[in-house]
């Protein structure tokens, strides 16, 4: 059995945020197996296929260190990118059969073009103790998929340090716990409209390096702040970064962002 590891949303290796992927299979392994294989890869997710009626269609669920996910934007973008160029399909569009639904991609130019749906966003008063668990103090507080915490400046955004699991009791209102995006408009002259990071110690993921499905509630929150329909993010993880460009459509997220292939591997195991 064959596995790869993806940088996705990277322009280069070592770049945005690896994930590993596992060569499509006819059945689904056992749940604790995947989590396993999962735990011993320790990216922030591994994908696991299942071979659909065409070559067109797959399954795909996510697993991170921790825990199955609903979500996964950069193990999508994985996952299309070894079905593309390490297995050679064919498909003009891919679509995975998700626990979010139907997500398709298609290529575009160099990079890949992602079609997830917009996440709902409503407006709260900044939750007590958010502040001292960041380091800093947000301007404002958003529930969607994820709580969303705008900074002042995106400077303050690239020096937060919070502690180890810090955020873990944020998020109550959100489909996800204990997962929260931190997000700020940069200033103009810049190559990129927002910059953002996400802690996700909810997941098992202390400090995500990229994270696709926060767009789908950084694009509609961004979008409207800013007048535009396309928006460029840099995702501030240190030591990395990642880049995406979101366009709005409606109640769908175009997420745009590339992906190279860093390892081939071979699993000695058996499901």
């Amino acid at each position: 059995m064959r596995q790869w590891t993806v940088d996705a949303f990277a322009e280069h290796p070592f770049m945005g945020n690896p994930a590993a992927v596992v060569e499509p299979l006819e059945a689904w392994p056992d749940d604790g197996w995947m989590q396993a294989l999962a735990a011993e890869n320790n990216h922030s997710e591994t994908a696991f296929l299942r071979i659909g009626p065409d070559q067109a269609r797959f399954d795909l669920r996510w697993f991170t260190p921790a825990k199955e996910v609903p979500l996964c934007g950069h193990a999508t973008l994985a996952a299309a990118h070894t079905l593309w160029t390490e297995l050679g399909n064919r498909a003009e569009v891919l679509t995975f059969d998700t626990a979010s639904g139907p997500l398709t991609i298609r290529r575009l130019g160099g990079g890949y073009e992602m079609d997830f749906p917009a996440d709902p966003l409503k407006q709260v008063p900044v939750p007590a103790g958010l502040a001292e668990a960041l380091g800093a103090e947000p301007v404002e507080a958003w529930e969607s998929r994820y709580l969303i915490a705008v900074m002042a400046d995106a400077g303050t955004v690239r020096n937060l340090r919070p502690r180890a699991g810090a955020v873990l009791p944020f998020g109550g209102g959100c489909l996800e716990q204990g997962q929260v995006v931190v997000a700020a408009r940069t200033s103009s002259g810049e190559d990129h409209d927002v910059v953002d990071r996400f802690f996700g110690p909810g997941c098992g993921v202390e400090e995500d390096p990229a994270t696709g499905s926060a767009r789908c509630g950084l694009a509609p929150l961004f979008s409207d702040k800013l007048g535009q329909a396309t928006l460029r993010f840099v995702q501030a993880y240190p030591g990395r970064g990642a880049r995406f460009e979101t366009e709005m459509r409606g109640d769908r997220v175009l997420i745009r962002g590339s992906a190279v292939t860093v390892i081939e591997s071979r699993l000695r195991l058996s499901v």
